[in-house]
């Protein structure tokens, strides 16, 4: 709570939103979506006509927030005539009319790429749009200013955007009782998937940010990087859903630590932070399959190439900080740049070809305990090295396991409803 009360709420919100509308549930309070004529199936909705042929409403559940202020929606299927409206509005929306057509909304038609607000047509953003496009509606809380004594006097800036681009602002009076994101539709085949909980950063704010870090990761699913912020953007419906985002870079002797912090644990806190080989499949978590080691924050259970966790440490909460490290061989060898950097060629080298990049000189085991370490690989390794896990910069513990060809990689996993964390690939501690 104490990242929003920093923001200098606006003197409205301590009026009429009391502290559980910066909440996203309160203890034994149930809260649902408004829906008519949407069909809803996790995060997809599709239009469902009736034999009155009225439009279709979707209210979300949670209203808009300053710490959850954006959301976005995906047009998977247009239909016959894509009369998709986006935006806001109150709680008590009718739900047989357009976003925007009535008092205590504003939507954009994605048809014509109008806004509406309060039940007038206003400027045109944007053209009609086309499928694969993703819509984001949100408010600007910093911005909130009076317009007269009154609360319904009181207004704040709502932005539109298309495929990652602000397309303008509305002022729009805030509605007693919340803001709720909203969609609505009126013709054969529309299915959109909504993104709710989100976050943006303006145009202008990413051409001043110093470094948004995409050139520090290799390969994202289901993932949102917003500067040092991974953000799950997923389903959350099962493990095929599983978010994934993998480093460009592996650890090696100069860089051999990295730690995450968990802004948001979302529903589940299914978050997990490890290693994984170059090629690792795309929805699967650190540590469940073959050439990779995973530490998983809600149950605290270490997973080894294997769907099968083992008990290990600490269940990890809202505020954490997970690191994870490699601890080398001090006859280690690593030939890669000086400054870190690792080129694709070389990660993507096939694991049956020759590779001198990385030499790992250590005693030789057994057979039995060789083979192990291959199959827990997956692939043909260098050796073996031992991996460390920590909470809040305290060790956890460590597991030795085989090194594969082309190094070991950088990789957390997500898998539930807003789970949100902040990355640090180059800790000063570790």
């Amino acid at each position: 709570m104490e990242d929003i009360v920093s923001q200098n709420i606006h003197p409205y919100f301590e009026a009429f939103y009391p502290m559980k509308y910066f909440c996203l549930k309160e203890d034994g309070d149930v809260k649902k979506h408004k829906v008519e004529r949407i069909s809803v199936d996790g995060d997809y909705l599709s239009y469902a006509s009736d034999e009155h042929d009225k439009v279709g409403v979707y209210i979300a559940e949670e209203q808009l927030t300053p710490s959850c202020c954006y959301f976005e929606v995906e047009i998977v299927e247009p239909g016959m005539d894509g009369t998709l409206s986006i935006g806001v509005c109150g709680k008590a929306y009718p739900l047989d009319v357009h976003i925007g057509f009535e008092p205590e909304s504003v939507g954009l038609s994605t048809e014509e790429g109008r806004v509406c607000k309060d039940g007038l047509i206003g400027p045109k953003f944007e053209t009609k749009c086309e499928q694969g496009d993703r819509f984001g509606c949100g408010l600007k809380f910093d911005q909130v200013s009076d317009s007269g004594d009154e609360p319904f006097h009181t207004v704040i800036p709502v932005f539109f955007v298309r495929n990652g681009k602000e397309l303008g602002t509305t002022l729009f009076h805030l509605p007693v009782g919340g803001i709720y994101p909203a969609v609505s539709m009126h013709s054969v085949g529309e299915v959109v998937r909504l993104f709710v909980g989100l976050s943006w950063l303006s145009e202008e704010d990413s051409l001043m940010s110093v470094d948004n870090n995409e050139d520090d990761w290799y390969r994202m699913n289901d993932v949102r990087l917003n500067g040092q912020i991974l953000e799950y953007v997923g389903r959350g419906k099962g493990i095929v859903d599983v978010g994934f985002a993998q480093a460009r870079a592996p650890l090696t002797t100069t860089m051999h630590y990295f730690e995450i912090e968990i802004i948001d644990p979302g529903e589940n806190c299914y978050i997990a932070i490890g290693l994984t080989k170059r090629n690792y499949p795309k929805h699967r978590h650190p540590g469940w399959d073959k050439g990779s080691i995973g530490y998983h924050a809600d149950d605290g259970k270490i997973f080894i190439g294997s769907g099968l966790g083992d008990p290990f440490g600490p269940r990890c909460h809202k505020g954490d900080r997970m690191g994870c490290g490699i601890l080398f061989p001090r006859d280690y060898v690593c030939e890669y740049d000086s400054d870190g950097g690792f080129s694709d060629e070389m990660c993507l080298s096939s694991p049956n070809e020759p590779n001198d990049l990385l030499e790992l000189m250590l005693e030789s085991s057994d057979s039995e305990d060789e083979d192990w370490w291959r199959y827990s690989c997956g692939t043909d390794c260098e050796g073996k090295v031992k991996v460390f896990f920590t909470r809040n910069g305290s060790g956890i513990g460590h597991r030795e396991v085989c090194i594969p060809k082309g190094g070991y990689f950088p990789t957390i996993g997500m898998l539930s409803i807003r789970e949100k964390v902040r990355v640090d690939l180059r800790p000063l501690t570790g």
